[in-house]
């Protein structure tokens, strides 16, 4: 079959792409930021890019899948609505070609999911079973965000963003998961969503999907998923919990380092311990998730704690780019000031004593709109200095809304202020956190290459 995707340079969309490819299908694509590394990986997979969405569709092309990108107005949409052809949105696609004869394990949550999917893709390829995969990043264990996968078993990040300009339901509707996992709910995607009941509401449709025969791991010690489960629920639900030992699996650090040690307990029974060098008790929750629903497909987790020891993380997910000068380099995907502030408590963990140095771009929809400005400064406690790239059109005032930070806060108009800024701080033993959605408009390569010049020219 051939098959031409829009908006084929996106993570979940090029994901698609690679996996449609793999299953034997010709397959093409369409985006305006056709660029490495993305570009290059399509183009490595024989997948034909075309720049821009100028050039008309073949009318040889049986199955035109369409990015939640794209929006009525758009030439390319209102050609291909006009021309009375089939579509289908992206998780469609996966659903009906990929899905349809798979157990799904699907991984949700407002924060997370990437980590957490990562983690259970490569637990169950440790046990051996082959998993099929969709992640909205790239596991370090694997270096690749999607593939077929050779077995009954998919895991995918179920996302909660809408699926397309013609179904503004979650992408995650689409999966129906025998197995799932919702890490935890807050308000996101402001863009879309009035308020967190609009997004419990969506949460809701999903676990009607979740089979009688399947499982629900759930959060213990989140007020949003109590909130949720109150609506309804049919399937069997474990809970998991690194705050509450009351969950059916609770962990806990037995010490931390630059090689942490965590023992994990099922219902209060001792299950083992493992070690690994990931940072924070949010990474021990999104593990004892991933255990519990590795559990579920027969997975030991004796077994599981094994795959977690050689778990490699996750590219940008607190990921540390390096040590340069005596100067640590970490970039991470937080945008929400929980992640912010679980982000900095990670690091807080590994360096209790060492000065640490948030450099955060408000990028998302949600930040961009100023939801949060109001409660962002708390998200720093744990952070000693804090630069925040403050374009002229964010629409709010980081310098006024983070004012109780007082001495602490840097508000920079561009990068190259920005950078300047750290260069002209940054001293040996600082870890320095750059925090983003988006490439932050190149400043971990500018960093990096400045401090690394330093060092050589030391």
């Amino acid at each position: 079959m051939r098959v031409h995707i829009l908006g084929v340079c996106g993570t979940f969309m090029g994901g698609i792409a690679a996996i449609a490819k793999e299953a034997g299908h010709d397959v093409s694509g369409a985006d305006q930021n056709v660029y490495p590394p993305m570009s290059t990986q399509l183009e490595a997979l024989g997948i034909k890019l075309v720049g821009g969405y100028d050039a008309p569709i073949d009318t040889a092309v049986e199955s035109v899948v369409v990015g939640n990108a794209l929006s009525r107005g758009k030439p390319v949409v209102e050609a291909l609505l006009n021309s009375g052809r089939a579509y289908s949105s992206g998780p469609q696609w996966l659903a009906e070609h990929v899905l349809r004869d798979k157990w799904v394990l699907a991984v949700s949550g407002t924060h997370g999911k990437t980590t957490t999917t990562s983690m259970l893709a490569w637990i169950l390829e440790y046990a051996g079973l082959n998993p099929g995969f969709l992640i909205g990043g790239v596991p370090s264990n694997f270096g690749i965000s999607a593939r077929l996968g050779g077995s009954k078993y998919f895991v995918v990040e179920a996302d909660e963003y809408d699926t397309a300009f013609f179904d503004k339901r979650a992408k995650f509707v689409h999966y129906r998961p025998r197995t799932l996992i919702v890490n935890n709910v807050e308000y996101d995607h402001a863009d879309i969503f009035a308020d967190v009941d609009a997004i419990i509401w969506q949460f809701h449709q999903l676990l009607r999907t979740v089979p009688g025969n399947g499982l629900i791991v759930a959060n213990g010690k989140d007020a949003n998923i109590e909130r949720l489960l109150a609506r309804g629920v049919w399937t069997p639900l474990v809970t998991f919990s690194a705050a509450d030992s009351a969950a059916r699996w609770f962990g806990a650090y037995d010490s931390i380092g630059a090689e942490s040690r965590f023992s994990i307990f099922e219902q209060g029974v001792a299950r083992g311990s493992g070690r690994w060098s990931m940072l924070g008790q949010h990474n021990l929750e999104n593990a004892l998730a991933a255990i519990a629903a590795a559990g579920h497909v027969g997975v030991a987790p004796e077994t599981a704690l094994q795959a977690l020891t050689q778990f490699k993380g996750v590219k940008r997910r607190l990921e540390l780019r390096g040590t340069f000068r005596g100067i640590a380099l970490y970039e991470d995907f937080a945008h929400h000031p929980t992640a912010i502030a679980t982000t900095l408590e990670g690091v807080r963990s590994r360096a209790p004593h060492q000065r640490i140095v948030a450099v955060m771009e408000p990028r998302s929809n949600t930040m961009r709109m100023g939801v949060h400005r109001d409660t962002l400064h708390g998200s720093f406690a744990e952070a000693d200095r804090v630069f925040v790239l403050a374009p002229a059109d964010l629409g709010w005032d980081p310098a006024a809304s983070l004012a109780p930070l007082g001495e602490r806060l840097v508000v920079a108009a561009d990068v190259q202020e920005l950078l300047a800024g750290l260069l002209d701080e940054l001293t040996a033993g600082d870890h320095v956190v750059l925090m983003s959605n988006g490439s932050f408009q190149g400043l971990p390569q500018l960093l990096e290459r400045s401090l690394a010049g330093a060092t050589a020219a030391s």
